[in-house]
């Protein structure tokens, strides 16, 4: 049974649009406050729905798929392909941001008197979470990040790095031991993903009110005229993002998969409505593998591995936004960033994506990391605050179909 039927995908889309219609009509009538109180919560209340499975689907999966796997050079070789797919097209992302945003400038010309006026719009509170204890990640910290002192603490925490990394040593493990004592283990688990599954399927009937709900509060908090705020920096992010998905994952899958790419955009559709929805990868992760795998046919071994570790360090939307805003926020700033400088942004960003979040405005976390790497003031992120939203929303749609991407190249990789 797939998850999203062809009645509910219309559903979902139909309540998408009705909440922008809704959304506008609120912010012009001035109730946004009735919707603030009284249909935002229903949003909310859906992203918790999907949020309450995410924890433990990743480790249930997770384990059973790595359990099965016999040969653990073949765990190797997938996790390797894995790994190795989602650095290639994070950097080939924020090599797209620098490109657009160096060619186009879109933040040239700008006047110091309209600089002072949009920073000051947003408030120094919009700046002053940022400008705290922020330190360039090294590849040491990561990797030691990686491993958790305290499994249960990073359960309640959520910690996903730690918690992938303990699913897969168990599951390791119990593939080691005798099956005679293994089984049961694995045989819990396995009810437990499928518990899991079946609840994800129940709160996905809800998606259309929750898309309803969640895109109406923010286009009445924002309204359409935040499009043209910084409609030009704004318009460089969104070409970026096209850009990548309709050249790097479509010459993926075409080249590296036997799917093909029409087929792969119509199975995932399902997954982008609820990453743009929810503005969070994490979030949306419980879609992504059932789209994976009852869609495109993911084998469930693969899925279990790839999408959780993809929704944890695959960020190709959030690095290719971070490019484009440090450079246009130095631009603001009439600052000309050298050639050395743009390397430390791609290698900034690609350290500071690994171990991103995957939940709303993560990437402004990163993006003050990869600001005060080159020097830029922090103060430029107020600049971007007033589109944060909406371009989260498209970066996240990115996110998780790269998330599909890899998993769909590394299945026909190993089917060979």
């Amino acid at each position: 049974m797939k998850l999203l039927k062809l009645q509910l995908y219309t559903k979902v889309l139909i309540g998408l649009l009705a909440g922008v219609l809704f959304g506008v009509l609120a912010g012009q009538l001035g109730f946004s406050d009735f919707v603030f109180s009284y249909i935002k919560p229903i949003g909310l209340a859906f992203i918790k729905l999907i949020s309450m499975v995410v924890i433990p689907l990743v480790f249930a999966s997770l384990l059973v798929g790595t359990s099965s796997l016999n040969d653990i050079r073949k765990f190797g070789r997938i996790g390797a392909k894995t790994m190795a797919y989602y650095l290639c097209t994070t950097v080939i992302a924020i090599c797209i941001g620098l490109l657009l945003a160096n060619m186009l400038r879109p933040g040239a010309g700008l006047s110091e008197q309209t600089r002072t006026k949009l920073i000051q719009s947003r408030g120094e509170e919009s700046v002053a979470p940022f400008d705290t204890a922020l330190k360039k990640p090294t590849i040491t910290d990561i990797l030691l990040n990686i491993i958790p002192t305290n499994p249960i603490r990073a359960f309640v925490e959520g910690r996903m790095l730690q918690i992938i990394f303990f699913a897969l040593m168990t599951g390791i493990c119990l593939g080691l031991i005798p099956s005679e004592r293994s089984r049961p283990v694995i045989d819990f688990f396995e009810g437990v993903n499928d518990v899991i599954i079946k609840m994800v399927h129940i709160i996905m009937t809800l998606a259309p009110y929750g898309v309803f709900a969640l895109i109406s509060a923010v286009v009445a908090d924002f309204g359409l005229d935040v499009l043209f705020v910084l409609i030009k920096y704004s318009l460089v992010v969104i070409a970026g993002l096209v850009l990548h998905v309709a050249i790097v994952y479509s010459l993926a899958i075409k080249i590296f998969s036997k799917q093909k790419v029409r087929t792969f955009f119509r199975g995932i559709r399902p997954a982008q409505l609820i990453a743009f929805s929810s503005a969070s990868s994490s979030a949306t992760l419980p879609v992504t593998m059932e789209c994976a795998e009852k869609n495109l046919g993911v084998p469930g071994q693969i899925a279990s591995f790839a999408l959780p570790l993809g929704a944890t360090i695959n960020m190709d939307g959030t690095a290719l936004y971070q490019g484009v805003s440090t450079v246009f926020i130095a631009q603001v700033y009439g600052m000309n960033l050298t050639g050395m400088e743009q390397l430390t942004i791609v290698l900034t960003a690609v350290l500071a994506s690994i171990g991103t979040a995957g939940t709303p405005a993560a990437g402004v976390i990163t993006l003050a990391i990869v600001l005060k790497s080159i020097g830029v003031p922090l103060e430029g992120i107020a600049l971007i605050m007033g589109v944060e939203r909406i371009l989260d929303m498209c970066r996240s749609v990115v996110n998780v179909t790269g998330d599909a991407s890899c998993a769909v190249v590394v299945a026909s990789s190993e089917s060979k």
